[in-house]
């Protein structure tokens, strides 16, 4: 269990000024779940991931890993960013690899391990390419797969899908959805999208404008019915998903109110 307990962050602006980002967020990710995080940009999505994957201090409350306290990064809790931050100058198996070769894995199970993930991605015949060579997609396949190298116990995704073109976003929501049926993780996403939320979440969380709260959790199975049927489009076209997508844009633009209320 990944544990979020009473999690508050504020922030220091250079003029004096206090940010108050996060306002005592819970949350539990649990074995084989995938919570998707959904708000308005400034919603404090990122910087509870941040704080989850020990990039940033929390002000008041916990976060705990199967009972160990978060509190730096560490190598059970791989990270999928915005961009893909590949190093230019080594090919797809070495980016893939790079964790390992700083953990001082040997050379030849690192390797293996990399062209393992590469098959798992899609991208075993692009190994010995490097990223100026991809298209975006297969560049976040990429760091998809460096983030799994280590075998982390949490994947988390930090809107990786969100600069994409819409049918290569749809693309990855699916190859996602294979990775996590395949592996199993822990997957915590943040994400803008209503329906990339809807599509992926087992739990989705919506979140308030800042200091960030969760004002509401849905526990949702399309991902599973996918991972069963593969055929997204009637998925997405059904009625109740289209139902819980106009329920959640109410609740996002009614959002000010449900703040003012919670207070």
């Amino acid at each position: 269990m990944l544990k979020v307990d009473h999690a508050s962050v504020y922030f220091k602006t250079r003029d004096g000024r206090t940010v108050h980002a996060l306002d005592r967020v819970s949350l539990d990710i649990s074995d084989n779940s995938f919570v998707v995080a959904l708000g308005a940009s400034g919603c404090g999505k990122s910087t509870l991931l941040n704080a989850i994957a020990g990039f940033l201090p929390l002000s008041t409350g916990t976060i705990t890993l199967d009972g160990r306290p978060v509190t730096r990064p560490g190598a059970d809790r791989g990270v999928v960013f915005q961009k893909d931050t590949l190093l230019p100058w080594k090919s797809v198996l070495d980016n893939v690899a790079l964790g390992l070769q700083f953990a001082g894995v040997p050379r030849a199970v690192r390797r293996a391990r990399a062209d393992e993930l590469l098959s798992l991605v899609g991208l075993k015949d692009f190994a010995k390419a490097f990223p100026y060579e991809l298209s975006g997609g297969m560049r976040q396949r990429v760091g998809i797969a460096r983030a799994l190298a280590a075998d982390p116990a949490v994947l988390l995704m930090d809107e990786p899908f969100g600069a994409l073109d819409s049918l290569t976003r749809e693309q990855m929501q699916e190859l996602l959805v294979s990775i996590w049926k395949t592996t199993g993780k822990r997957i915590f996403f943040i994400t803008h999208s209503i329906e990339e939320a809807l599509f992926l979440g087992t739990q989705v969380v919506v979140m308030s404008p800042r200091p960030g709260r969760i004002v509401a959790r849905f526990d949702l199975d399309f991902i599973s019915e996918f991972a069963r049927t593969g055929d997204a489009r009637s998925i997405k076209t059904a009625p109740e998903f289209a139902s819980l997508r106009e329920e959640i844009r109410t609740i996002l633009h009614g959002s000010d109110e449900i703040r003012s209320a919670a207070e």
